[in-house]
């Protein structure tokens, strides 16, 4: 008998999930399968902060298909194998004729997928694709020239005019099951979880899977998003979704979000949203930004190096209280208020002058919400060498940054408990100095900066 096998990836549900709803359509038997192949997507592979959640979310997803009837397969892929011979394995061992996915946008993974498509179809199976992940297509969005946008509110503008989407369908009750299952990997073989406990915090913050997803998005709506637009920037508060790294993994999908969060459909939680989609809208039409300026005039900005100064940033030690802050949070919880993402990017590629890509590198393996598209867009919007970026004269000061959005200094207490910011009283006695003046160092880099014009 014949049988799908439902390829898994950043789609880690079962509610809105079309690749597998049109297998269970088929009325044959679906086998939800998950490939560990971190080298198929070098350089980007997986950071470690990354391949914590994934162990737990794919642990939520094996108990959630399991109260379906069905059961998640589990394949590491060694080296010198490839995802195309796994798929072909367990085809043969199943019997299975169809293969389902839903699509990724990541460069490396779009020609990956592309020719395991074609030399899969080739052989005589079926291969279909679906999207799971975005509002809409990245090609399916043009400017009035007929070319991709580079800038986000006429972008923005045009997604949301016209979106017309179908409700989700709930979750499957039952999940069709093979008369014998293949052998599977077990989950812990994989080695995601640290050897050392650096991510003790990461439970205490997180509950990875697709009903701690659910629980996020309710609890957002039941009272933050009322005051997003003044809440979202108060990183003392818990005024954002936290949805990030949920979006990412695939564990809610932002067609769910579009319709359980109606009402808001024109607030700026929503165009949070649509930054996601601007985001895959540009990786996928300017796939080299992952590793290059957008703006080829960027090539030949005379960037800084200093190694120092990078760990300092990196620890959380450069004496600048906000600064520090959002580098401990990141490393204690494996996320950053956005607000102060901004402020931690701007002081690395403005104040001190390192590569954008030092930032953008740090960031992949420190966050549970790195995602190739939004970090790429973020590092390149803060270094003035992307779509829609900050102009390169815009410097953020953390100290007026502080002043304005941590007022009481409560964030920066609580992170940096011995910085002893002005409005905590005591001494500076444990704390470094700053390791470099905000004042001098924004005038190197509005001179470095204005160099490109020339």
């Amino acid at each position: 008998m014949s049988a799908t096998l439902l390829w898994l990836r950043l789609d880690l549900r079962l509610a809105d999930h079309p690749a597998l709803q049109a297998a269970i359509d088929r009325g044959h038997p679906v086998i939800p399968v998950f490939l560990w192949a971190p080298q198929e997507e070098a350089p980007w592979e997986p950071g470690a902060a990354s391949r914590w959640w994934l162990h737990r979310s794919l642990a939520a997803l094996q108990t959630a298909l399991e109260r379906c009837g069905s059961r998640l397969v589990i394949r590491q892929v060694a080296p010198g194998s490839s995802s195309l011979e796994t798929l072909r394995t367990l085809a043969r061992e199943t019997g299975a004729d169809t293969v389902h996915w839903s699509r990724r946008y990541e460069p490396a993974v779009i020609a990956r997928d592309k020719a395991i498509k074609d030399t899969l179809r080739a052989g005589g199976m079926t291969v279909r694709s679906f999207n799971a992940a975005l509002l809409t297509e990245p090609w399916d969005v043009q400017n009035l020239s007929g070319k991709p946008f580079q800038v986000f509110t006429p972008f923005w503008r045009k997604v949301s005019a016209g979106l017309e989407l179908p409700p989700p369908s709930p979750a499957p009750q039952r999940i069709p099951a093979p008369e014998r299952w293949p052998d599977s990997a077990d989950l812990g073989s994989l080695g995601l979880l640290p050897t050392i406990p650096w991510a003790a915090g990461f439970d205490d913050a997180w509950r990875p899977g697709e009903a701690g997803a659910a629980r996020n998005l309710d609890a957002f709506l039941d009272g933050p998003v009322v005051d997003y637009g003044d809440r979202r920037n108060l990183p003392a508060q818990r005024g954002t979704s936290r949805l990030s790294p949920h979006l990412h993994f695939g564990e809610i999908a932002p067609r769910q979000v579009w319709h359980v969060a109606a009402k808001w459909r024109g607030s700026q939680f929503m165009a949070e949203i649509g930054w996601r989609e601007f985001a895959h809208h540009l990786l996928y039409h300017f796939p080299h930004t992952t590793d290059a300026p957008l703006r080829a005039d960027f090539a030949r900005f005379p960037w800084r190096e200093d190694a120092a100064q990078r760990r300092a940033w990196q620890r959380g030690l450069t004496g600048v209280p906000l600064v520090d802050a959002g580098m401990r949070e990141l490393w204690h919880t494996g996320w950053m208020h956005n607000r102060v993402r901004m402020v931690v990017g701007s002081f690395l590629v403005k104040n001190l002058r390192l590569h954008w890509l030092e930032g953008a590198r740090w960031f992949w393996d420190t966050l549970v919400d790195a995602d190739l598209a939004s970090n790429t867009l973020g590092w390149q919007w803060c270094a003035g060498c992307g779509a829609d970026a900050a102009p390169y004269f815009r410097v953020f000061n953390p100290e007026s940054q502080a002043a304005k959005f941590d007022p009481e200094g409560a964030y920066q207490r609580h992170w940096v408990p011995e910085s002893a910011a002005e409005t905590g009283g005591g001494t500076r006695s444990a704390y470094p100095p700053p390791i470099v003046d905000l004042k001098a160092s924004r005038v190197a880099a509005l001179e470095a900066f204005a160099s490109l014009r020339k």
